[in-house]
């Protein structure tokens, strides 16, 4: 079978479905050997309830300071168990201490918190791989819009869908419309398209549904051709068959491409 090979790549590619990587989906650990072990100290630290009574009230003092000579009776502990805790926070670098006369007084240090928050990853995007999936057939009015379809709507923002078409129409097919509205999903704010060089590129996964000769493929893309009849003129009954179908190979689709390690 002749592939369509974008400009300037050297080689064709066959349209053998490649099998899935047996791999998690987590690129990377969030940290590295040397900052977990930077962090064990300042985690241990926080490890007792009276220290984290600690670290809330200089957490939501009005002045960002405490005197020692508060933490007794607020903590309802002795003055050298106070003693003992604050001692363990400075030095895990959580906490500062400036002698003021007979009593001293703590500060929080800045930031430090909000680093162990970062470093368990709160606030951050997890490293978790998003595959692109491009969904293709010849007028990217009904296979591949049905596709793309169930595929956003069952996926959610685990896979980035792309859907385009060889030779695009000029409108959805209103059968395959109706088709996957008596299944709960709306595609009306989808439009025909052709696809583009930079679609391609950017997907994981190219999936043919009849585009043939004129199908994309850039060298390492993985393609797979699901062999559908085509629900262009077609009746109801006929389209829902074709849409039944489609939704069987996304599901299968997702299974692969989102293991369970995945959240």
């Amino acid at each position: 079978m002749f592939i369509n090979m974008l400009p300037n790549e050297s080689k064709y590619v066959n349209m053998s479905p490649m099998p899935a990587p047996d791999t998690c989906c987590v690129l990377d650990a969030p940290l590295d050997e040397a900052e977990a072990a930077a962090l064990v100290s300042g985690l241990k630290a926080l490890a007792d309830p009276v220290r984290l009574r600690i670290i809330s009230m200089l957490a939501t003092s009005p002045t960002h300071e405490v005197c020692a000579c508060v933490f007794p009776e607020a903590l309802g502990r002795a003055q050298p168990t106070i003693s003992h805790h604050l001692g363990l926070l400075t030095k895990a670098g959580l906490i500062t201490r400036q002698q003021r006369g007979k009593w001293a007084w703590f500060r929080l240090v800045p930031d430090r918190l909000e680093d162990i928050r970062r470093s368990l990853g709160e606030g951050t995007e997890p490293l978790v791989a998003k595959p692109t999936v491009l969904m293709l057939c010849v007028h990217n009015a009904g296979r591949s819009q049905m596709a793309a379809g169930f595929l956003r709507h069952r996926a959610g923002d685990q896979i980035e869908v792309l859907s385009a078409g060889s030779a695009p129409g000029d409108s959805l097919n209103p059968t395959a419309v109706e088709a996957m509205a008596e299944v709960g999903i709306d595609i009306t704010d989808q439009q025909p398209q052709r696809w583009t060089d930079e679609m391609a590129r950017r997907a994981d996964v190219v999936v043919s549904m009849g585009c043939g000769d004129e199908c994309p493929v850039v060298p390492g893309t993985r393609v797979l051709d699901w062999d559908l009849a085509d629900p262009a003129g077609q009746d109801l009954a006929f389209t829902r068959a074709v849409r039944d179908d489609i939704s069987d190979r996304v599901d299968g689709l997702i299974a692969e491409l989102t293991p369970t390690c995945c959240p």
